[in-house]
């Protein structure tokens, strides 16, 4: 990247925008979610639905707990793209989780030690991860999944991260976005909606004594691309117009595994404190005629 790009990247940041943390609705990054509707049968004493922000525009939709310090899923409209990282930025955080008043733009950590204290509380810190051996940050709205240097940019916040397995991550988990990503660029005509998420096990960062953040039992990740080509090759038809995958992030017993969107709600079910309608997409991601 560009040392001007970058300078241009870093300067947006910072710029004062509309609120983007709703304890009740998504309000602004409702376009994001199929047919503008949240999964539905989430329990959500205690979570706070992001907005997320960077440059003064809308980028995508974050379910966040900020007891767990962890997104529970994040919801994006998937963008035609080569699969390319971007490399550089900074990581971010949600600055609306510390203080109502604050801009809505994600922005940089600071530096001040008085500062990261107070977002603590809130939210992970790039010190949670630092002495990590085995388990990494991973994206659940992915870089390469996006396609424009903001839309890009806007992945690298901690309110979009949770602790995955290297072995998991780079084994299994990187070469299933890599598949979904030459799928939907191949054959998804319209607009495609994609929902990554977490199911936990009781498995914690500590620092200092302290449970920090919540390690996930399993990821997952469904789309929902109403339009679509009929002409696609007969063996991924049925994948059309909603499909999924789940993988077990452990260190040693990984794997993903593609099924039907029912196939990963019901495993929400079994492993969440959700009710027994939860749903990710309205209408189960058939199309109205």
């Amino acid at each position: 990247m560009s040392a001007y790009l970058l300078l241009a990247l870093l300067t947006s940041m910072v710029t004062p925008g509309a609120p983007s943390v709703d304890p009740s609705s998504f309000r602004d990054c409702a376009n994001f979610l199929y047919r503008q509707q949240a999964p539905t049968g989430i329990k959500a004493q205690g979570l706070q639905k992001i907005c997320q922000h960077y440059s003064d525009q809308p980028r995508y939709a974050t379910l966040y707990d900020g007891v767990r310090r962890v997104p529970l899923y994040s919801a994006y409209t998937f963008k035609r793209s080569t699969g390319e990282s971007m490399d550089g930025l900074p990581w971010m955080y949600e600055p609306q989780l510390t203080s109502g008043s604050a801009g809505g733009n994600m922005q940089p950590f600071p530096t001040a030690a008085g500062t990261l204290q107070s977002l603590e509380e809130s939210q992970a810190v790039l010190a949670d991860y630092s002495d990590s051996i085995v388990l990494q940050r991973g994206q659940l709205n992915p870089d390469q999944h996006q396609s424009s240097p903001g839309d890009k940019a806007s992945t690298y916040t901690l309110t979009n991260v949770v602790p995955l397995a290297n072995e998991f991550l780079h084994l299994h988990w990187l070469p299933y976005l890599h598949n979904i990503r030459l799928r939907l660029n191949n054959y998804c005509r319209g607009t495609a909606y994609v929902i990554t998420g977490m199911t936990t096990m009781g498995h914690t960062i500590r620092r200092g004594n302290v449970n920090r953040l919540a390690v996930p039992k399993h990821l997952w990740s469904a789309y929902c691309c109403p339009i679509f080509d009929p002409s696609m090759p007969y063996e991924l038809r049925y994948k059309f117009p909603t499909y999924a995958a789940y993988g077990l992030n452990d260190v040693t017993d990984n794997f993903v595994t593609e099924t039907s969107t029912q196939g990963v709600e019901a495993l929400v079910k079994r492993e969440m404190d959700v009710d027994k309608n939860f749903q990710l997409f309205d209408g189960s991601c058939v199309p109205q005629v």
